[in-house]
């Protein structure tokens, strides 16, 4: 076992370190008054003389006694190792300026007998120096070892989870890795337990406590590729609290057709932990409203609207046309999707625009030139906090642009027409949530008015991973060393796939094969989210899954703090799908529809034309009244729709 001093220190109670650093510190606030001294009288004078009736004893006792309390205020001992660079030297800037006018006052100021007036402002910039530079060498003499933790950097020693083909060809991959040293297997089957692979030992993964003791394991790797995603979640769960980071390795076919390298084994996925399972696609339907047909997808830059690019392109569309007004975004799904091999016998022609939606007389023309025969409409404002201190633009892009959309769909024809919608449509609390929920309210009424196009609602909770969410946040507030931030810790959220959400939204549209009946809006379909996660709950598995430890406040002990920071404006502790009281199934089993009620366009026409006109007036006031009034659920809402 290493006894170097780094790792004595490292492996000390966070108390004991705590206590060590506040020692240093005190030392530091003796030494910067003998400095000080020095700099003010030109020689060096001990600290229990009285010379020239001058004595430090003063000094010494006021620096002890206030910097001490400050620091643990400003948290200088909380985050001994988690600070670096130009964090170290703000904490440090805050408590000392704080430490500054204090003593400053005592000894500038108001004045002690013995200790000369320039003391006051001598002594803080040297202890200023003397604890950044403490701080700095703590942070390269333990940093190297500490980061790497924090950053799930090099582990020198593992466990492969999964002793059949692919783990032992992961093991034979490793063989010769400068940064891993693999020491045994961990795997289900009681027959292997005893028994040595590749001269390496096969433990019972309920022995995972003692293993990792003894053999000083720090990160286990699943290789595990034909599992359910259900039992892969069982798996982690019983992996949490041990001190080891988890990785996974791509597909077994991957692997042994030689695709992926050892540097392949990647991070989890957020599906990885919630363990959810998803339902093959149905072909038919995936093709349906695609195969061989001129598609559009609005938004294609975006996360969701991305995805529907990448799944569209592979089922052999005659057109994909691209739509956003993301210049970069644009360029990089473009990019992406000319590098990719097209299907067999395929020659799917690509098409990127840049423009915006909400551009009535540039869609007219597009439409009449690109005659699509689906259009899946992904484009939005989607952030929460932003469109809330936006309201209008969040308004006139998710409204108005559904609008613009919708009846340039129908002035040319457009088979089938496809709105992503979200579960903040539901009730909302903010404008996001109510302009979404108008977009809504618009492909209900047109439905009912032509026949031409067929209308049809997707509503869905949060993807996993896309741009904005929790996840990627929380992955990079653990590398960098915390906190996690949660609103809330009651707050909770449904989560999904991008993949599987665009493949139910392809499914779900094609679905839709007629007009409604008369009575009837357009269906909105509701995907099937399985269980709402935490969010607190969901910080601490990631933390825990990265062989880490959540912070206890009460008790000194952890790696990561979860920091409550608050219910931003407008956000909900809990997301709902549905705004009536049933739903309906469907031939899926993962997509649900409800004919919810609905406002007819001849009530719904005069509000939407007033709205405009606020929108454009930027009438922030009158452009409220009428959410309030249109959108059920919205504050203080009349609406019974």
């Amino acid at each position: 076992m290493d006894k170097s001093p780094r790792s004595l220190v490292l492996g000390m109670p966070r108390t004991a370190k705590r206590a060590i650093v506040m020692v240093v510190d005190v030392g530091l606030a003796v030494f910067s008054v003998w400095i000080a001294f020095y700099l003010r009288l030109g020689y060096f004078q001990l600290v229990f003389e009285e010379r020239d009736g001058l004595s430090l004893l003063p000094a010494i006792i006021v620096a002890v006694v206030v910097s001490i309390p400050i620091f643990v205020i400003f948290g200088l001992y909380r985050t001994i190792f988690r600070y670096s660079g130009a964090p170290a030297v703000l904490a440090v800037s805050k408590a000392i300026a704080v430490y500054a006018v204090i003593f400053a006052s005592v000894f500038t100021l108001v004045g002690v007998t013995g200790v000369p007036r320039t003391i006051g402002l001598l002594q803080p910039v040297v202890l200023f120096l003397l604890v950044a530079l403490s701080r700095f060498v703590a942070r390269f003499w333990l940093g190297g070892m500490y980061i790497e933790q924090l950053r799930q950097g090099n582990k020198p020693r593992a466990l492969i989870y999964g002793a059949g083909d692919a783990g032992r060809e992961l093991a034979a991959a490793l063989s010769h890795s400068h940064v891993t040293n693999v020491v045994g297997f961990l795997d289900d089957d009681p027959k292997l337990h005893g028994s040595y692979i590749r001269g390496l030992p096969v433990y019972n993964p309920s022995d995972i406590a003692k293993i990792t003791c003894e053999k000083r394991v720090v990160e286990v790797m699943l290789a595990l590729p034909r599992i359910s995603r259900r039992r892969r979640g069982e798996i982690l769960q019983s992996l949490r609290g041990q001190n080891v980071v988890v990785r996974t390795l791509p597909s077994y076919s991957d692997l042994a057709e030689g695709r992926v390298t050892v540097n392949d084994i990647r991070e989890l996925s957020i599906s990885d932990i919630l363990g959810r399972d998803t339902v093959a696609p149905d072909p038919a339907l995936m093709r349906c409203d695609i195969a061989n047909k001129i598609v559009m997808v609005t938004g294609a830059g975006g996360s969701i609207g991305s995805e529907l690019c990448r799944q569209i392109y592979a089922l052999n569309p005659k057109k994909l046309v691209l739509f956003d007004h993301s210049e970069y975004a644009l360029y990089a799904i473009l990019q992406e999707l000319q590098s990719k091999t097209a299907p067999e016998t395929s020659s799917v022609e690509l098409t990127a625009i840049l423009g915006s939606v909400t551009d009535k007389t540039r869609f007219e023309q597009l439409f009449k030139r690109v005659a699509p025969d689906t259009v899946f409409h992904a484009a939005a404002y989607k952030h929460v906090p932003l469109v809330e201190d936006n309201l209008l633009e969040g308004i006139k892009n998710n409204l108005f642009g559904t609008l613009v959309l919708s009846e340039a769909a129908i002035g040319v024809g457009v088979k089938k027409f496809v709105l992503i919608s979200t579960d903040k449509a539901v009730r909302p609390t903010n404008i996001m949530g109510a302009s979404k929920r108008l977009a809504e309210l618009v492909l209900q009424a047109l439905s009912t008015t032509q026949s031409k196009t067929i209308f049809a609602m997707v509503r869905f909770g949060n993807v996993l991973d896309s741009s904005g969410s929790v996840v990627p946040l929380f992955r990079e507030q653990i590398k960098s060393g915390g906190p996690v931030t949660v609103t809330h810790p009651d707050v909770t959220r449904y989560f999904m796939t991008i993949a599987e959400a665009a493949q139910l939204v392809i499914q779900a549209g094609a679905m839709t094969a007629k007009k409604p009946k008369t009575g009837q809006a357009a269906p909105v379909y509701l995907l099937d989210m399985g269980e709402p996660v935490k969010i607190f709950d969901l910080a601490r598995q990631m933390i825990e899954l990265s062989g880490l430890t959540m912070y206890d406040e009460a008790t000194g002990d952890g790696d990561i703090e979860i920091k409550i920071t608050g219910l931003r404006p407008g956000e909900k502790l809990y997301e709902e799908l549905l705004i009536g009281e049933a739903a309906s199934d469907s031939p899926h089993p993962k997509i649900k529809f409800a004919a919810e009620n609905f406002v007819p366009w001849h009530d719904l026409a005069d509000d939407l034309t007033t709205m405009r006109h606020a929108v454009d007036a930027m009438d922030v006031v009158t452009a409220k009244k009428l959410l309030t009034k249109l959108v059920a659920g919205f504050p203080n809402g009349d609406a019974n729709q």
